[in-house]
């Protein structure tokens, strides 16, 4: 997740890097990673490269460089201006945004936006799951037309949840599962898999302790055993973004290290290896 290898913005546990994003794809390819999962929020507007074209090609140009994928962006962006409990005039101003960003990620190649329905913009009732379906549907064609799949993350149980998804039923929806949220909530793997996970696109990886935050990998009330086991079971073929409790500031690399090591060890064996304390 962006952000995670440099030492955390004052005031903020997850934000666009505004200064310094460029500094991460030489981070992620030390670490070793992958690839880095975008994030659009309110902090980084005006700073942020996929506002112009210019900076899509900077970022194009950092990737290729350090052989680091952008495959996917989190749309913070709407946990602080959600579509929900706003007048028509407002929802449309963000379904506008939403659209623009969508462009934006088709034009350098990201396929998948993670859209959040938790925190400040979850669903807390029949008439806001209407605008939710609602509002989904009518960036679709969006969607459609640029190749980019839209990730639902929700605070809503397993049921309710895949209620909401037959009312999305089309291949360009799907679901973004995150597992310290789902813990957080008292939500159980086979249940939220057994209603919902053939539509399970995307996954961050973090642990949470029941009704409280992000705690280091193993310690809180994820059952990453039966995560994996799950996963295993749908076929799940995705990434995993690690989304995971902070180290030591200034250790970025070291810690990242370390958890890639223990989620390796984990999708191998189906068990959590706790880390051996944080970076020094």
């Amino acid at each position: 997740m962006e952000g995670r290898l440099l030492p955390p913005t004052p005031g903020k546990f997850q934000c666009f890097p505004r200064e310094r994003w460029g500094e991460e794809f030489a981070l992620a390819r030390e670490v070793p990673l992958d690839g880095i999962e975008w994030i659009y929020d309110q902090h980084g507007v005006g700073a942020n490269p996929l506002e112009t074209d210019a900076g899509i090609e900077r970022m194009r140009e950092l990737g290729v460089r350090h052989s680091v994928a952008i495959g996917s962006l989190c749309a913070d962006y709407f946990m602080d201006l959600p579509f929900l409990r706003v007048p028509e005039n407002l929802r449309g101003e963000r379904l506008g945004r939403l659209r623009w960003l969508i462009k934006r990620c088709g034009a350098i190649g990201i396929r998948r936006i993670v859209v959040p329905f938790v925190d400040a913009s979850r669903i807390e009732s029949s008439a806001e799951a209407d605008a939710a379906v609602k509002s989904i549907l009518e960036v679709l064609p969006d969607a459609e037309a640029n190749g980019v799949e839209l990730h639902l993350e929700t605070a809503l149980g397993p049921s309710e949840f895949a209620a909401l998804l037959v009312r999305l039923d089309h291949p360009m929806v799907k679901v973004n599962y995150d597992s310290g949220n789902s813990a957080a909530l008292g939500f159980s793997p086979l249940e939220e898999f057994s209603a919902y996970g053939s539509r399970v696109g995307s996954v961050h990886i973090k642990d949470r302790v029941r009704g409280g935050g992000t705690v280091p990998l193993g310690t809180g009330n994820v059952d990453f055993a039966a995560l994996r086991e799950r996963l295993a079971a749908t076929g799940y073929a995705g990434e995993l973004v690690l989304q995971v409790a902070r180290g030591e500031p200034g250790a970025e690399v070291a810690w990242a290290r370390q958890i890639c090591r223990s989620v390796s060890e984990w999708w191998r064996s189906g068990v959590m290896p706790q880390p051996r304390g944080r970076p020094n």
